[in-house]
C-alpha cells in the first residue's frame, strides 16, 4: 500500500455559526454523521499532537483567534497544512459551539477514524487484548482504553452494540490513548468464532466465576480479557467461550465494581509480571 499524497490545505477565517463547514463539524456530535463521514473530533493541543505523531490523518485543524502568534499553535497549523488538512481560525463563539461547552480548549482537530481488522489481530507470547461486551458508558470505554494503554495491552475489541469510541466524551476520557491503542469491532457471533482460534487464555469476569482473579498464571501465552456489559454482565454464550471465569473478591457492602475499575484491576494483575519500575527486573 502506498501513501496517498495530499495537496496542501487551505487557511480560512470563520466567525459565523451558519458557515456550512462549521455546521458539518458540529454534526460530528451525532454518531450517524461520524459513521457517514468516517471522522471524529478531538479537542485539545495534546490530543491533536498525539494523533498526528501516531500517524492519524487530520482533515481539519480548528483553533481560536487568540492562538494567532503563538509559536506552538502556528507550528501545528503549518504541519497540518503540509499534510493536506484545512486550517480554520475561528471566533470564541464558534469554538464554544463546536465543543458544546464553556471554556473550550483553544485547538481542535477533525480526524479520520481508524479500525483494526479482526484478521490483523495475531497475538503472540504474552500479548494482552481486552474485549468489551456491549459497553454502554462513554466514560467507561474511554477510561478502559486509557488503562489498556497504561498496562501495555495490544488493543481493545468491541463486541456487539457498544457506545462509540469516537464520541467526543469517549475521546476526551482516553486522554490521548485512543491514538495509541488499536480498536476492533465484531458481532457476538463473529467474536465467538474469533475466540475459537485464540492461542492462549480467555479470561472472563463473571459473578459466578469460581476462580480468584489472582490465581491463574497469565504469563507466556496470550491473554484475552473479556468484560461484560455494565448492567447484565456477560451473555451465557460469551461466558461459555471463556477458558476461565474469574472474579474479584470484595469485602464491603457493594455487590459489584464499576466496569472501568474492574477492568483496570484485572489488567494490572494480568500484566503484573511485565510491569516494573525502571531498573527493576520482572
Amino acid at each position: 500500500m502506498t501513501d496517498t499524497i495530499r495537496a496542501p490545505g487551505r487557511v480560512k477565517e470563520v466567525t459565523s455559526l451558519s458557515n456550512p463547514i462549521i455546521k458539518d463539524i458540529r454534526l460530528l456530535e451525532k454518531k450517524r454523521h461520524r459513521d457517514e463521514t468516517g471522522t471524529f473530533l478531538a479537542e485539545g493541543m495534546k490530543l491533536v499532537i498525539d494523533a498526528i505523531e501516531n500517524g492519524w490523518t487530520i482533515r481539519t485543524l480548528i483553533y481560536a483567534k487568540a492562538g494567532r502568534g503563538q509559536e506552538n499553535v502556528e507550528k501545528l497549523a503549518t504541519r497540518c497544512l503540509a499534510q493536506g488538512a484545512d486550517v480554520l481560525i475561528v471566533s470564541e463563539k464558534v469554538l464554544g459551539a463546536i465543543a458544546r461547552r464553556d471554556n473550550p480548549q483553544m485547538v481542535m482537530g477533525v480526524f479520520e477514524q481508524r479500525w483494526t481488522a479482526p484478521t490483523a489481530i495475531r497475538p503472540v507470547e504474552n500479548d494482552v487484548w481486552v474485549a468489551l461486551d456491549r459497553v454502554r458508558d462513554p466514560g467507561n470505554l474511554g477510561t478502559i482504553i486509557r488503562t489498556a494503554d497504561a498496562v501495555g495491552a495490544k488493543g481493545v475489541i468491541l463486541v456487539g452494540q457498544t457506545t462509540d469510541p469516537f464520541a467526543t466524551e469517549t475521546v476526551r476520557a482516553t486522554m490521548g490513548s485512543i491514538f495509541a491503542v488499536p480498536l476492533a469491532k465484531m458481532s457476538e457471533a463473529d467474536f465467538i468464532n474469533f475466540t475459537g482460534k485464540w492461542p492462549g487464555m480467555i479470561a472472563g469476569t463473571h459473578l459466578n466465576g469460581a476462580v480468584d482473579y489472582r490465581k491463574p498464571d497469565y504469563r507466556e501465552k496470550p491473554v484475552l480479557l473479556l468484560m461484560g456489559n455494565e448492567q447484565a454482565g456477560l451473555t451465557d454464550a460469551l461466558a461459555a467461550a471463556c477458558t476461565v471465569l474469574i472474579k474479584i473478591p470484595q469485602a464491603g457492602r457493594a455487590d459489584s465494581l464499576n466496569l472501568a475499575i474492574a477492568t483496570g484491576v484485572s489488567l494490572f494483575e494480568i500484566r503484573r509480571h511485565a510491569l516494573t519500575f525502571e531498573g527493576e527486573v520482572s
